[in-house]
């Protein structure tokens, strides 16, 4: 179907002054947050050199009208017949439930490929891909989903690179994002690559979020994956008092009387609930902040390892090795091309 989609604008605004326009695609049963998030984002950014809103925003489905979420709200929506002979400089399309009757669309994915075809730039949030995908906008492209989706976005479409692991990923000038928040993350990159790092920073601090996410980390949370484990909160506290003293030495007999339990009684619940012994659950956490130092500042190997607790950089890439697979100089070399 994209066949006709080999050039699109190079400035999709009629003048420097205006504002750059934004259209997302909807449909029944979308996910609130896919839309609510980047339009948030998109609706905040001012340009930095005149002051002004930096982009225009406009909703859109097939028939406009009244749009069902999977919330008890309901949005407004142009058609996006209106939008076709526009310039657009990015298109949005959302994620949800509804991407799996919408991928089957045809009046739908024609639409969406007529409105690619003139767009700046193409995105994705969560499973749009699917509807993206559909319009074979996506294909010999890598692209990401929710994980939840990744599976589905295979089998369904064998030309697309489909890649579980990234926050969002940018091929050309198409986006695709993870779930629901990754949206907004891209959304913050999207910013940063049009007006600028400081107004993307800006953004992200006037919505109480942050801009330490690249597309190039996990959408999968070490954190959330310990809490699911440990539905009860038996182990959070100790959790969380591990990762706030790395440099300490934290083997079984200390972690035990933390819990006031005896070292042997410790590691036999804390493996069974877990699925891991103590010993790898600090080394996991140490990894996790490690990553993290890696991605958002720049100390180099041995001071980062000292500050997790590896005590030298031998012992930490022997971590990552375990963990990721990939050394943590390869890690930040990979977060940084991202």
């Amino acid at each position: 179907m994209n066949d006709n989609m080999t050039s699109f604008s190079a400035n999709s605004r009629n003048s420097d002054n205006d504002p750059r326009q934004v259209v997302f695609v909807v449909y029944p049963d979308i996910v609130l947050l896919d839309l609510v998030g980047p339009l948030q984002v998109f609706s905040h950014a001012l340009d930095p050199e005149t002051g002004a809103n930096g982009y225009e925003c406009a909703v859109t489905s097939f028939e406009s009208g009244m749009v069902e979420t999977n919330t008890v709200i309901s949005i407004p929506s142009e058609p996006i017949s209106s939008y076709l002979k526009r310039r657009i400089h990015t298109l949005v399309v959302v994620g949800g439930d509804g991407a799996n009757t919408a991928m089957r669309d045809r009046a739908l994915l024609e639409k969406i490929s007529k409105l690619a075809s003139t767009a700046q730039r193409v995105c994705s949030v969560c499973s749009g891909a699917l509807v993206l995908a559909a319009t074979g906008i996506l294909d010999g492209r890598r692209a990401v989903t929710h994980w939840d989706d990744c599976k589905t976005l295979e089998e369904e479409f064998p030309a697309v690179q489909v890649e579980i692991d990234p926050i969002y990923i940018k091929d050309g000038h198409v986006w695709t994002s993870a779930g629901i928040t990754a949206g907004m993350d891209m959304a913050l990159a999207i910013v940063a690559e049009d007006l600028g790092r400081p107004t993307a920073l800006q953004v992200a601090r006037s919505m109480v979020t942050h801009m330490a996410r690249s597309g190039g980390q996990s959408q999968f949370s070490p954190t959330l994956n310990r809490q699911l484990l440990d539905a009860t909160g038996r182990f959070e506290s100790l959790h969380q008092w591990i990762a706030e003293n790395l440099k300490l030495n934290l083997g079984v007999a200390v972690l035990a009387g933390r819990v006031n339990m005896s070292a042997r009684n410790f590691s036999r619940l804390y493996s069974r609930q877990m699925g891991l012994t103590p010993a790898k659950a600090v080394e996991a956490i140490r990894t996790e902040a490690a990553r993290n130092l890696l991605e958002t500042t720049d100390l180099g190997m041995k001071q980062i390892a000292a500050q997790c607790g590896f005590n030298d950089e031998e012992r930490m890439r022997r971590a990552f090795m375990r963990l990721l697979n990939v050394s943590p100089s390869d890690y930040r070399q990979g977060i940084r091309a991202a």
